[in-house]
């Protein structure tokens, strides 16, 4: 056995969920997550949690919010180095071998203040870690997202970067490996079928004032999960969130309507689901996700805030064409993450040294020299 200190960004739910995901793959290991907000919230139901603030991602009319953001984590930074002690303080208590963290900002540094190996799983470092070609007009947002991922969380050992789509691997990340996405358990658990409706997922309650008008347009019913309600209104079907009752949904579909979230996406397209995308404006990691959804044919990114009555119609014309491209993708990479992670522990445990850089490989994982 043993104990794993798992960090975990709270924003949203994708990191919550991941983090779930494989700490139930390895029962016989005992958990402490440091995590907050929403992230706190699904994690306590089932593991000890450390709740601790983290930087903030605020959302607002379905765009990230510049003053919020500038002002919470304002607070965060003036008191660092209190909470950084506070991580160190559990750790010395919990006494863990090894930690996983998932864009979380405190747990990979006091891993390296302490010597302790840190595995990095998520898909935020998709965005500085691998290639791609920039549109000019996101390249403020690719510069913005770049600079946190690589300042604020890239301070793991060792990484292991988790997405839908493939770019090539920059030259200078020698610590990272690519694997498809992540699956929950209970998403394996249905089968697919096509029962004509579609399916809306929005992750934050507020979103932008066409939203509804847009959904309304729909000529078919459409159920709508995010908001936490359960009514009628014309053709959209409000429900309260529920996860059996929500990928029941997503699995009986036509299609689905999004956000850019990385989970959401994943999930969607396992099940043969055409995607139409409404990312975050602002959000490079969400606008980047989306711009893969219609790169690789799987559906279409809708990149502003006022789709146009003729969105529809378009995406629906091509649904069987996007069906044919998901179906050559690989949306599922459980065995591969499972054994990764799996040999990361148990190399970890049987190594009584401390070398503060270690490196993935795809055969296994294997120390790299102290530095």
């Amino acid at each position: 056995m043993a104990r794993i200190l798992y960090g975990v960004h709270g924003t949203g739910h994708g990191h919550a969920i991941r983090a779930l995901t494989v700490a139930r793959r390895f029962p016989e290991h005992e958990f402490l997550f440091v995590s907050h907000s929403d992230g706190a919230a699904i994690l306590s139901r089932e593991y000890t949690v450390f709740d601790c603030p983290n930087p903030v991602t605020p959302i607002r009319n379905h765009k990230v919010a510049t003053g919020p953001v500038i002002f919470q984590n304002a607070g965060f930074f003036l008191h660092e180095k209190e909470l950084f002690r506070s991580v160190l303080d559990q750790m010395e208590r919990f006494k863990p071998d090894v930690a996983l963290t998932d864009y979380e900002y405190l747990v990979p540094r006091a891993c390296r203040k302490t010597g302790i190996p840190c595995l990095s799983v998520d898909h935020q470092h998709i965005t500085n870690f691998t290639d791609h070609s920039i549109p000019r007009w996101q390249y403020r947002n690719y510069l913005l997202n770049y600079w946190a991922s690589r300042f604020l969380f890239t301070e793991a050992s060792e990484y292991l970067v988790i997405s839908f789509f493939h770019p090539p691997m920059k030259k200078n990340v020698p610590k990272a490996v690519l694997a498809p996405p992540l699956l929950r358990e209970s998403v394996l658990a249905n089968m697919p079928s096509d029962g004509g409706y579609v399916l809306v997922y929005q992750g934050f309650s507020t979103t932008f004032k066409n939203f509804f008008p847009f959904l309304r347009s729909i000529d078919r019913n459409v159920i709508v999960y995010g908001f936490n309600s359960d009514h009628l209104s014309g053709n959209l079907q409000f429900k309260k969130n529920s996860e059996a009752e929500f990928l029941a949904d997503l699995a009986g579909c036509t299609y689905v309507i999004c956000g850019g979230g990385h989970t959401m996406i994943s999930e969607s397209l396992y099940y043969g689901k055409p995607v139409l995308s409404i990312p975050f404006k602002n959000a490079f990691e969400q606008q980047l996700n989306a711009h893969y959804v219609e790169k690789l044919g799987y559906g279409l990114c809708c990149s502003h805030l006022k789709p146009g009555p003729g969105i529809i119609p378009e995406f629906e014309a091509n649904l069987d064409q996007c069906r044919r491209k998901i179906t050559e993708g690989n949306f599922i990479g459980n065995q591969e993450i499972f054994e990764l992670v799996g040999r990361f522990i148990q190399r970890c445990v049987q190594d009584d040294t401390t070398p503060a850089r270690r490196e993935v490989t795809r055969a296994g994982i294997n120390p790299a020299p102290t530095d």
